[in-house]
């Protein structure tokens, strides 16, 4: 039963994305939403990932000084250790986890109301294509907005580690700078991108999906958006995975 279920979701799922990637009815109203949504999932989480990353940054850097306090073991290695740290995991990944809570129950939730106070029903009604007109600037906004944001946190985090090692004395600032410059490979930024915008995309598409068919009121509108922050951890999780297969194996 849990099978057929879940094949059953996984079919709607699909069916609406071929229809949010319908050619827009109205480009300036498009463009009008997707202004509305860089604001609302984008901008508007620059705050909380700049406070995490930074912090974030200045604890793996701490903790890694900490673990390696070995003489045998260069300093700059603790420069190393943060420096892959943020770049390969913790920003492209964590934060992406963190904005699917964010940004995923509020995609959702918006949805969820709009399907239980018969908004999208009247879209319809005016010839609108709903998934196109509301989830398409979502998409595009975040998978866009996502990469400024992952590239900010990288900055930040290493900025905090780099601030960490020089305030509690831990690394001095040559061999952090050192330990960032070295054995640095160029794909490991790629990659982290690549990372981002696969996230970003099932963030949106799967919490739009949860809103979008919402049935019942208020109190299902809730439980969906539950639902849309735990299936799109779930599946950030599980192409992460195969994403890490895919590039760096």
């Amino acid at each position: 039963m849990f099978v057929v279920r879940w094949i059953h979701h996984i079919g709607k799922y699909f069916v609406l994305l071929g229809k949010i990637f319908k050619k827009p009815e109205n480009n300036r109203e498009y463009w009008k939403a997707l202004m509305r949504d860089m604001e609302l999932l984008g901008v508007n989480s620059i705050a909380i990932v700049s406070i995490i990353s930074l912090f974030v940054g200045a604890i793996v850097t701490i903790q890694t000084a900490y673990n390696l306090d070995d003489p045998l073991i260069p300093d700059y290695y603790i420069a190393i250790a943060t420096r892959e740290s943020i770049v390969l995991e913790f920003s492209p990944t964590i934060v992406s986890l963190i904005l699917a809570g964010k940004v995923g129950s509020n995609i959702a939730s918006t949805l969820g109301s709009m399907r239980v106070t018969e908004q999208i029903e009247a879209l319809e009604v005016i010839g609108v294509n709903p998934p196109a007109y509301l989830i398409l600037p979502k998409v595009v906004a975040l998978m866009f907005f996502n990469v400024i944001l992952i590239i900010l946190s990288m900055f930040l985090g290493i900025l905090g580690g780099f601030l960490a090692a020089d305030l509690v004395g831990v690394v001095s600032t040559p061999d952090f700078i050192q330990g960032l410059q070295t054995a640095f490979n160029p794909f490991y930024i790629t990659y982290a991108l690549i990372k981002t915008v696969v996230f970003a995309f099932l963030i949106t598409t799967i919490s739009a999906y949860y809103g979008y068919y919402v049935k019942g009121g208020a109190i299902e509108v809730g439980i969906n958006a539950t639902n849309a922050v735990v299936s799109s951890s779930v599946a950030i999780i599980i192409s992460n995975y195969v994403l890490t297969q895919m590039l760096l194996s």
